[in-house]
């Protein structure tokens, strides 16, 4: 009698825990990537990812509006920031001054379509997107940001001005639902830049060995929420996607000369309220000069 309520006592205790502590415990993560032309300016790339906003999130949009404090040189948000039809507002909320600073973006699928409730099962062991039936207006978000000047990368190139320096970035639309469209932007970016930066919402092989093809130096992705739940020693249960377990957050190399890096994002479906050994994140990648 007393191991069964040791036992479920401890399982009460990882509930509450990964339910309500972990998932709002945010966390920025900062790295340092070597992928810059030889004598060129730091560049401080703010990521953010996965934020799955509802109107409700003041706390989180408190967190993400104060990352305007970090200064960075250039903001990325690899999408999902929605998760609700009145979303919007608050995702402009969070986003706040940093609207101000140069910035690019891509959608997720959870921008172009509500979340649906799923089994754990389906959820954490199956990738096939279900049926989308419920549009969210993603119209509307794309106008807030780029109204404020950040770039939509949606199957597009754009060359930035960041600290007087050219940055060449390329994206494509969802990998996730099959809307990117590599053969838009394909073919070598701009030789003057630089860095060369890739932007997908999910990390999808395919997507990440074109950019590669094309001599990026760096990819930067989300999607995969660093696979939400993680166990001690193993790491993520599933990525949701065509990449590795190994891959499914942080900064990794892919192929031999470009970097990826996946962020855990800072949010989750409202179907699937929990973090496990995988906090809620930002990323503030510092781009340095290559040795």
């Amino acid at each position: 009698m007393r191991s069964a309520a040791a036992v479920a006592g401890t399982a009460a205790a990882g509930l509450v825990y990964s339910t309500v502590l972990e998932r709002r415990w945010y966390a920025l993560r900062r790295v340092e990537v070597p992928v810059l032309e030889p004598g060129a300016w730091p560049i401080r790339l703010l990521h953010l990812s996965d934020l799955h906003i509802t109107p409700a999130h003041h706390h989180k949009a408190a967190w993400v509006s104060a990352l305007a404090d970090l200064r960075p040189d250039l903001v990325i948000n690899t999408g999902d920031s929605l998760s609700h039809h009145q979303a919007v507002p608050m995702v402009v909320k969070a986003f706040g001054t940093l609207l101000d600073v140069p910035g690019a973006f891509v959608f997720g699928n959870n921008d172009y379509y509500a979340p649906r409730p799923k089994s754990p099962h389906r959820y954490f062991l199956k990738s096939t997107p279900l049926p989308k039936t419920d549009p969210l207006p993603w119209r509307d978000l794309r106008a807030a940001q780029a109204e404020r000047g950040w770039v939509d990368l949606s199957n597009r190139k754009q060359v930035l001005t960041v600290r007087g320096q050219r940055i060449a970035l390329a994206g494509v639309d969802d990998p996730h639902l099959k809307r990117d469209r590599y053969a838009e932007i394909a073919g070598a970016a701009d030789p003057d830049a630089v860095v060369r930066i890739g932007v997908a919402h999910s990390p999808e092989p395919r997507v990440l060995d074109a950019f590669a093809e094309d001599s990026y130096d760096l990819v930067v992705a989300g999607h995969t929420h660093g696979g939400q739940l993680r166990i001690p020693g193993y790491g993520a249960i599933v990525t949701n996607s065509g990449i590795d377990r190994g891959r499914a957050r942080g900064l990794s190399r892919w192929g031999a000369d470009m970097w990826l890096n996946v962020s855990a994002g800072l949010g989750n479906s409202p179907y699937m309220p929990v973090r496990f050994c995988c906090r809620p994140e930002a990323t503030l990648l510092t781009l340095v000069p290559r040795a």
